[in-house]
């Protein structure tokens, strides 16, 4: 299986945020990038372990490709 797309947003408060496209609900937030995806690694995996506790599926990865395009 392939990873899960991670989204890493700078906070104004000079944090960071980190949330999947796939796996609605699953956030996290720290000081620094490195930081906010060691959450966020731990985030997906609970989150993971929680559908399966409940017997739910587990969403497969869709992205593919992600690409930061420059402002107009």
């Amino acid at each position: 299986m392939t990873g899960y797309a991670v989204v890493v947003e700078q906070a104004e408060d000079g944090g960071y945020g980190a949330w999947s496209p796939d796996l609605p609900g699953c956030v996290a937030l720290g000081d620094t990038i490195e930081g906010c995806l060691a959450e966020m690694r731990e985030a997906i995996a609970l989150y993971i372990e929680v559908l399966r506790e409940r017997g739910e599926a587990v969403p497969e990865p869709r992205a593919v490709e992600a690409v930061t395009l420059p402002a107009a």
